[in-house]
């Protein structure tokens, strides 16, 4: 009974931490799926909105501040996404190893902006006193944070499942997706295209930092402890795979949550480092590799 309660404990451990790497992963996936821009600054998106809720939150305490929070960090994530976007990764955007370095140098940059503004050490974020209860499943105690923040993973795969399936600007981007230069040549503004959907991936950052920030504190390099299991995601999950990076997302977060049944953390990512390198040698396309002759080209 006691091994039953642990595989279970450990499972929900394991889709809790899924939930965040699907949210630090998904503004990836849909960058580099689109425009095949790697984006080292989006560590930065994340710590972004993590200091927007703590602002948000600090003036407005309480339900209402995280309600407001939310929204507020995915825009605030979002303009931050489209400026980079816009006065960088676009100039940049046919060199790809000039936009890494580039995206790489913003992320220092944004860094000591927060180091300077906010301080080296983290900063708290108090969220709502209903939020540290737990809910009890028989022998399972479930913290209610863990809980609301795989609502919000949920929710937002979902809301961009429905977006790129059901909206006129998800077919679009799918049509880019699949032949840029056919869509360009059929009249699609394929920059703005670009602008949106990186606005898109940099506000889901923006909800991963409130997520993040929930659980501990918010310090300048906070996205840095997710942004490498983000990029594991992505390439595990088939580059430019939506569907691909949640298949992935949950396979390493359960990894990581019993392998620590065994081992200590650091040595837990060394194993899903492992699993993801045997993974790309015997499937390079990844669980699900999207269609795209971006990609191909």
């Amino acid at each position: 009974m006691d091994l039953v309660v642990l595989a279970l404990g450990q499972g929900f451990n394991g889709l809790s931490v899924a939930s965040l790497y699907l949210l630090a992963a998904l503004g990836l996936a849909l960058s580099f799926g689109l425009m095949r821009v790697i984006n080292m600054a989006h560590g930065e998106l994340l710590m972004f909105g993590g200091y927007v809720a703590f602002l948000v939150i600090k003036a407005v305490p309480g339900t209402a501040g995280l309600l407001l929070a939310l929204p507020a960090a995915f825009a605030g994530s979002a303009l931050l996404g489209a400026a980079l976007e816009a006065t960088l990764i676009r100039r940049l955007s046919a060199r790809p190893l000039d936009t890494l370095l580039a995206t790489w140098g913003v992320s220092l940059v944004l860094q000591q902006a927060a180091r300077s503004l906010f301080g080296p050490i983290g900063v708290e974020v108090r969220a709502p006193a209903w939020m540290n209860a737990a809910v009890h499943l028989g022998p399972l105690t479930l913290p209610a944070t863990r809980l609301i923040i795989l609502g919000l993973a949920v929710a937002v795969l979902g809301g961009v499942a429905l977006l790129l399936t059901r909206t006129r600007i998800g077919l679009l981007v799918r049509a880019v997706n699949q032949d840029r230069m056919m869509a360009a040549a059929a009249g699609v503004d394929v920059r703005r295209i670009d602008l949106a959907v990186f606005a898109l991936g940099s506000g889901v950052a923006g909800l991963a930092g409130v997520a993040l920030s929930l659980l501990g504190p918010v310090t300048p390099t906070v996205g840095q402890s997710y942004i490498v299991p983000a990029f594991l995601v992505v390439v595990m999950g088939g580059l430019g795979s939506i569907a691909g990076s949640t298949v992935a997302a949950v396979i390493l977060g359960l990894v990581s949550a019993y392998a620590q049944v065994f081992v200590d953390v650091s040595v837990a990512q060394v194993v899903v480092l492992l699993l993801v390198i045997l993974f790309i040698q015997f499937r390079p396309q990844g669980v699900l590799a999207p269609r795209s002759r971006a990609l191909d080209s």
